[in-house]
């Protein structure tokens, strides 16, 4: 595991600042802090940090080929290395190494653009060959991996494994990225709570989407990326539940078993719920000695899951540590700022940074259940999206959408109310289509209220953008209407790839741990794909497959009990200790000089939830965010960056 930058002059032959190259390679130590080095050619600067995990004697990057015209950075694990080294020795290439780096060398020059089709792992990698004068970039298939980019005015491209290395590009008089603020990137992260592939929060950069690759030849006019993989959810598997679930268990093993290939401590994270329980219980099952497992305990007992973490801790016999994290640890807001270097509102980036801090102490890797949710049918939203969906099929849209969209208007929203009477949200999506349902279902601020939150100028230069597009562009390619299966579609390429795994990619990294998701092999993810929806969610168990699996293997109590998840007491927060914070970031001086909020309606926000009228504890984490975002990465962003600001035009990005 690694943090990987550079630069490439597309259009000649300039020569690379040695010292901008450092300063790009040293913002991101923290992604490998036992080796730094560099690369340096005639328009060609490669950095690299080394975490080092697998071959640690001689597997240091930059690294070429035999002859030297080619050299790669990159950050990740290849599992299946060790299976293409002969493969391709017998095809003539030469190993100097051990290491699953020199296997994407070799495979690049035996099989071009299509070696990315022989990969099986978490990866994103940078390849320069001088002698086709050609840049090859490429991103694992489930962006577990980061990778952004971004082409100067003048040719220069710029990549890193993390957008503060970009930010650190100084260019001749002082140019580099420019720091201008998407603003359809902003309509995006107050629906979602992140920015959606292949957008960030600046213009001018991109993130390359996962199962995508992008060659680039000295010379020529930069194209667009290139998909080499997706998952077709075909569900014509023909097979019973007790073949399936001995059939599960010999792939998860697999996966599993790959993924414990190291050279250095490794362990496993255990929350106590079935998918990390699951990873636990296989790895013991592979391990000589006691697996070493970590949790995180919280002191508010609806917030703590210690007590089943420890069930199964104590059933296999696991080194297993456990620290407690007070219901009050909101000390790090400007900390995951800094961090994510985009806004990014998923608060439970506080449990996951302190888990891996946890986690580094004792080990160098760890396993994790991530992943498990999306492939088997876990969330509780997938469930009522499916009752809706019922629903929706039993009544014609013309009635149904007059009807709905009317008691979604009138029905107030009665946070205050017990569950059962809270039914604005089931209303407004029986109104919708299953695409615009869902992305409705699971927006942070919906539609309606970013209408009201946003100004009259920032709805002027959004032009009519909504971050419904992100869901319809995918929903067109998923290849599905089942009902369930189009929604596993929609997570595994938006709220996996820009939640989960932005997530525990920065908060691991942030303390050089690795995190490695055996749930999240594609192959494993492509043979669920053909499994009938009725084996992931059954009346009303979800992960049902999953958890018969399981069931030789774990308590019927880590099993079967009510998902908790991985969450903080934000409502409470905003009432209490961080009532005053709150106040001062939403209605405070910086966003307000940015123009593009409306002024009532932050102050409605934060008067009715202290209040207790309403729960708005969300919008309001996803504008405390914004705000520290604005001010730890824009504002201190280096000298010579702009301040924020809304460009002119909505300028839709690729």
């Amino acid at each position: 595991m690694c943090g990987i930058t550079g630069l490439v002059d597309t259009r000649g032959t300039r020569p690379v600042d040695r010292a901008v190259l450092q300063r790009m390679n040293d913002s991101q130590h923290h992604r490998g802090p036992d080796e730094g080095s560099l690369h340096l050619e005639p328009g060609v600067g490669f950095g690299h940090r080394r975490l080092s995990i697998i071959d640690v004697a001689t597997g240091q990057q930059p690294l070429f080929n035999e002859d030297g015209s080619v050299v790669i950075v990159f950050n990740g694990e290849i599992y299946n290395y060790q299976s293409l080294i002969p493969e391709l020795q017998a095809l003539g290439h030469r190993f100097h190494t051990k290491s699953d780096t020199e296997v994407i060398v070799h495979a690049w020059e035996q099989w071009g653009e299509d070696c990315v089709q022989r990969l099986r792992g978490m990866f994103a990698f940078v390849i320069w060959d001088r002698n086709r004068q050609t840049v090859f970039m490429a991103r694992d298939r489930l962006g577990v991996k980061p990778l952004y980019y971004a082409l100067l005015d003048d040719g220069t491209l710029l990549f890193g494994s993390e957008l503060k290395s970009l930010m650190a590009y100084r260019g001749p008089n002082g140019s580099g990225l420019k720091r201008d603020i998407d603003p359809l990137a902003v309509e995006e992260y107050f629906a979602l709570g992140y920015v959606a592939e292949p957008r960030t929060v600046f213009r001018q950069a991109l993130k390359l989407p996962p199962a995508h690759s992008l060659l680039i030849r000295r010379g020529q006019p930069v194209g667009q990326p290139r998909p080499y993989w997706d998952v077709r959810f075909t569900l014509d598997r023909q097979i019973g539940v007790d073949e399936a679930c001995a059939e599960l268990r010999q792939r998860l093993e697999e996966s599993v078993r790959l993924r414990m290939i190291a050279e250095v401590p490794l362990g496993a994270f255990l929350s106590g719920g079935v998918d990390s329980s699951a990873v636990v219980a296989t790895m013991a099952g592979l391990s000589d000695g006691p697996v070493n497992t970590c949790s995180i305990a919280f002191d508010d007992p609806k917030f703590n899951e210690s007590e089943f973490a420890a069930m199964v801790a104590t059933r296999y016999g696991t080194n297993h540590r456990v620290e407690t994290v007070l219901s009050d640890d909101f000390d790090l807001i400007d900390t995951l700022a800094n961090l994510y270097d985009e806004p990014y509102a998923d608060s439970s980036a506080i449990p996951t940074y302190r888990v891996c801090q946890l986690a580094r102490k004792h080990v160098t890797v760890a396993l994790s259940g991530d992943g498990g949710d999306e492939s088997f049918g876990g969330y509780r939203r997938y469930r009522l999206h499916l009752m809706e969906e019922r629903m929706r099929s039993a009544l014609p849209a013309g009635l149904r959408q007059p009807l709905f969209g009317f008691l979604g208007k009138v029905y107030p929203k009665a946070d205050w109310a017990p569950r059962m009477f809270r039914a604005k949200t089931t209303f407004e999506g029986m109104a919708r289509s299953a695409v615009q349902a869902y992305f409705h279902s699971v927006s942070i601020l919906r539609g309606p209220m970013r209408e009201q939150l946003f100004s009259a100028e920032l709805k002027r230069v959004l032009g009519g953008y909504q971050a419904q597009s992100v869901f319809d562009g995918h929903a067109a390619r998923a290849g599905t209407d089942d009902p369930l299966a189009l929604i596993q579609y929609l997570d595994l390429k938006t709220y996996l790839v820009g939640d989960i795994n932005t997530k525990v990619d920065r908060a691991s990294m942030a303390h050089s741990l690795e995190v490695r998701e055996p749930l999240m092999d594609h192959e494993l993810i492509e043979w669920l794909a053909t499994l009938p929806s009725d084996l992931k969610i059954r009346g009303q168990e979800g992960k049902f497959l999953l958890k018969k699996a399981m069931e030789p293997a774990l308590p019927n109590d880590v099993l079967y009990r009510p998902k908790m998840g991985f969450s903080v007491p934000l409502a409470r927060w905003f009432r209490g200790p961080l009532r005053q914070r709150v106040r001062d970031a939403v209605l405070g001086e910086r966003l307000a000089a940015t123009g593009w909020f409306n002024p009532q309606y932050l102050k409605h926000l934060v008067e009715a939830h202290q209040a207790g009228t309403s729960d708005y504890s969300a919008p309001l984490w996803t504008l405390l965010m914004f705000e520290a975002f604005l001010r730890n990465v824009v504002d201190d962003g280096g000298a010579g960056a702009p301040a924020a600001r809304v460009p002119t035009t909505a300028g839709v990005a690729a």
